[in-house]
C-alpha cells in the first residue's frame, strides 16, 4: 500500500461515546476531525443489547443503534470517520506524527485518544455464546434486567464486591464466585458483602460452563478447586467482574500512564502529559466506566483541543 501524508487539525483515535462526542464538538468548532474507529467501531457498547441508562432515550436503545446515531451526528457536522486502526504515534514534537493501517502518515495538530478499555473475560466458549443474552461485564449497565431474579458474579476484588452489592439491591439472590478462600477487595467492601443477606459467597470455585438455551442464560456449572466437585446453579444473569484492560499499548513510553496502564490526565481535565494530546472515556477512567461519563469527557477533550489550537 502506498504511503500518503496528510495534515489533520484534530485526530480522534477511537469511536465509542467519548470519540464520537469529541467528534461532534470538534466538528462544530470547525476543526474538521478525522476519526479512526479502531478494532471495535463504536466501542464496548456495540456488544451490549439494551441501553436504558443513557439520558434522552425513554424507551431505551440498543448499543449498536446508539453508536450508529452518534456516528451519523458527528458526520452531519463534517467528521470523517474511517475504518482502520492507528498503529504508531510520535508525540515528541508538533505536529504529531501518527501512522494508520490504511497506509496514511498523519501530521496532527491535536490528538484526542478515546481508545477505551476492554473487559477481561474468563475465556470459555459459552461466555461468548451468551454475551448480551445473560452474560455481562457491567452490573451498573445491565443489572436492571434481572430485577427479582437470581444471578452470579465472578471476581473477588473491589469491582466484584461493589457490583455484587449493587446487584443485591435489585436481584433476589447474588452468588459471588471466588476462586480463592478470601476476597482481594478492601476491608470496607468485604464488610458490605458479608453484611448483605442475599449475597452468598462460593469460595474456592471456578466456572466450568455457562448454561442456557435459545432464550439466554439459565444456569452455571461450577467446580470446587479443592475437591474437584461440580455444582450447578439456576441463574438468569452471569456477570464477569475480573477487571478491565485499557487499550493503551501503542502509547506506552509516549505518554504518562498510571500503574494500571490507564492514561494519566490532569485532574478535572482531559489534558495528558503531552501538550495538545487529550484523553477521554474509559482509556483514562477506571472508576465510572459509563457511556454518559465517557461522552462527557469527549465533550471536554474537544473543547480543550479547540482552546489549545486557538492559543497556539
Amino acid at each position: 500500500m502506498s504511503e500518503e501524508t496528510e495534515n489533520v487539525k484534530c485526530l480522534i483515535i477511537g469511536s465509542g461515546p467519548a470519540g464520537y462526542t469529541a467528534a461532534i464538538y470538534a466538528a462544530r468548532a470547525d476543526l474538521k476531525p478525522v476519526v479512526y474507529q479502531g478494532l471495535q467501531p463504536g466501542g464496548q457498547l456495540t456488544i451490549t443489547t439494551e441501553v436504558d441508562n443513557f439520558p434522552g432515550y425513554p424507551e431505551g436503545i440498543t448499543g449498536p443503534e446508539m453508536m450508529e446515531q452518534l456516528k451519523k451526528q458527528a458526520e452531519r457536522f463534517g467528521t470523517e470517520a474511517r475504518w482502520g486502526i492507528v498503529t504508531d504515534v510520535d508525540f515528541s514534537e508538533r505536529p504529531f506524527k501518527v501512522k494508520a493501517d490504511d497506509g496514511k502518515n498523519i501530521l496532527a495538530d491535536t490528538v484526542i485518544i478515546a481508545t477505551g478499555a476492554s473487559a477481561k473475560w474468563l475465556g470459555i466458549e459459552s461466555e461468548k455464546k451468551y454475551n448480551g443474552q445473560g452474560v455481562s461485564a457491567c452490573a451498573t449497565c445491565d443489572g436492571f434486567f434481572y430485577r427479582g431474579k437470581d444471578v452470579a458474579i465472578v471476581g473477588g476484588g473491589d469491582t466484584a464486591a461493589e457490583e455484587a452489592t449493587y446487584l443485591a439491591k435489585l436481584c433476589n439472590k447474588v452468588y459471588m464466585i471466588v476462586r480463592r478462600d478470601e476476597l482481594r477487595a478492601s476491608k470496607a467492601m468485604q464488610e458490605k458483602v458479608f453484611k448483605t443477606p442475599n449475597i452468598e459467597v462460593l469460595w474456592n470455585h471456578t466456572t466450568k460452563e455457562i448454561l442456557g438455551d435459545f432464550s439466554g442464560v439459565n444456569g452455571v456449572l461450577l467446580q470446587n478447586v479443592k475437591t474437584g466437585e461440580d455444582k450447578q446453579l439456576a441463574i438468569h444473569g452471569f456477570f464477569v467482574a475480573i477487571g478491565h484492560s485499557p487499550n493503551t499499548a501503542i502509547f506506552k513510553g509516549k505518554l504518562d500512564l498510571d500503574e494500571m496502564d490507564y492514561i494519566k490526565t490532569v485532574s478535572g481535565s482531559c489534558k495528558t502529559s503531552i501538550e495538545g494530546v487529550f484523553a477521554a472515556g474509559d482509556v483514562q477512567d477506571h472508576h465510572y466506566r459509563q457511556a454518559i461519563t465517557a461522552a462527557g469527557s469527549g465533550c471536554m477533550a474537544a473543547i480543550e483541543a479547540e482552546r489549545f489550537l486557538s492559543s497556539n
